[in-house]
């Protein structure tokens, strides 16, 4: 039976995080505990909040902006690996559209990359000027959901390895112009000297960040600001380096050096209080649909436990999204078969996927 166009659903499992069984139902695209009549069942499984893939640009491809029906493919191989919030840290296409289907994940987005002229992957950015900077943050306001992405370090041919893009003296004021508009700035970050000034000059998260150490991740930690990993996409550094090697040796060194530090430096990070997330990278140079394979990756580092949260329960509240099956939050949920806590090898297996109260997937 249906109302107002959602499918009336009972749900009876093991709901996590809080490991109990419980009985629920959806009735009008939320999640009720009281009982109603005539609903769809989908009884047992372990039933998680929707996934969260905290780094995933919809809408961007190796060469930059795509279509409209590329990028719903995008936002539609996530849904189905059961991430119904996406936080898409810049892409050059436009997705606002998805914002009124009921059948893709949520977008939290963060407008395009800022970068400067030849810095970074062409047409992917805006790209400016040091003394345009504040203002280019200002510009991606309108096409922000709360976030603004800079690129905090790329190769620079005349000092042949990475080097920071922006000055402190540049990007302090342009993090404190982004706060005084309500937003939160997270960066691109190889390097440990860009990840190291970006920190100290007050930013909120730090995508990829292979070169967090020493007091960067004591600092990290006691402002609570987000590393996003992306484990999947590390993978590609050798690939990085050798494409570089002949021209820029000291840049492929420096590559190969942060891919084989990079573990130790997150676990520093997790030891010392740093919230991680789970983000694919997907765009680009990563395919979607792969959150199981990240949360993989998180689990080998840090248990299980964590590395779900990392994609779940504490994304979400990172996120501002409800964080648990509670009576009246939105029914964006995923269930599996088996117990993901046991075996993380699951998440690869959604059974079924409901979505803004509407089941989407079932397998």
């Amino acid at each position: 039976m249906t109302t107002n166009g959602s499918t009336r659903l009972h749900l009876d499992g093991v709901v996590l995080p809080d490991g109990e069984r419980r009985e629920l139902w959806i009735v009008d695209g939320l999640v009720r505990t009281e009982a109603v009549r005539d609903a769809v069942d989908l009884t047992g499984g372990y039933i998680l909040p929707g996934l969260v893939d905290a780094h995933c640009h919809v809408g961007l491809e190796m060469h930059g902006a795509v279509p409209d029906d590329v990028a719903e493919q995008h936002a539609l191989a996530d849904r189905d690996a059961g991430a119904l919030l996406l936080r898409s840290p810049g892409s050059p296409t436009d997705t606002r559209w998805m914002d009124d289907r009921t059948d893709l994940p949520d977008l939290i987005r963060a407008g395009r990359h800022i970068a400067r002229p030849k810095r970074y992957i062409r047409d992917y950015g805006d790209e400016v000027e040091p003394e345009e900077l504040v203002a280019a943050v200002e510009a991606q306001v309108p096409h922000s959901d709360g976030w603004i992405k800079l690129v905090g370090d790329w190769i620079d041919r005349e000092v042949g390895d990475l080097a920071p893009l922006w000055s402190p003296q540049v990007v302090r004021p342009a993090i404190d112009r982004a706060h005084e508009l309500g937003l939160r700035v997270t960066a691109h970050v190889f390097g440990e000297q860009a990840a190291a000034e970006l920190v100290e000059a007050g930013i909120d998260g730090i995508e990829h960040g292979t070169g967090i150490t020493g007091r960067t991740v004591e600092l990290m930690a006691e402002r609570q600001v987000a590393l996003v990993p992306t484990l999947i996409q590390l993978e590609n550094f050798e690939s990085f380096a050798a494409q570089g090697e002949t021209r820029f040796p000291t840049y492929a060194a420096h590559m190969r050096s942060l891919y084989a530090t990079r573990l130790e430096r997150f676990r520093d990070a997790y030891e010392a209080g740093v919230p991680i997330f789970a983000g694919t990278d997907a765009g680009g140079y990563q395919p979607h649909g792969r959150i199981a394979d990240e949360v993989l990756m998180l689990g080998e580092l840090f248990g299980a436990d964590y590395a779900l949260g990392a994609a779940c329960w504490r994304a979400r509240n990172w996120l501002g999204r409800p964080d648990a099956l509670a009576d009246g939050v939105p029914a964006d949920l995923v269930i599996f078969d088996d117990d993901p806590r046991k075996d993380l090898r699951v998440l690869n297996h959604p059974r079924s996927v409901v979505l803004k109260g509407n089941l989407v997937g079932q397998h």
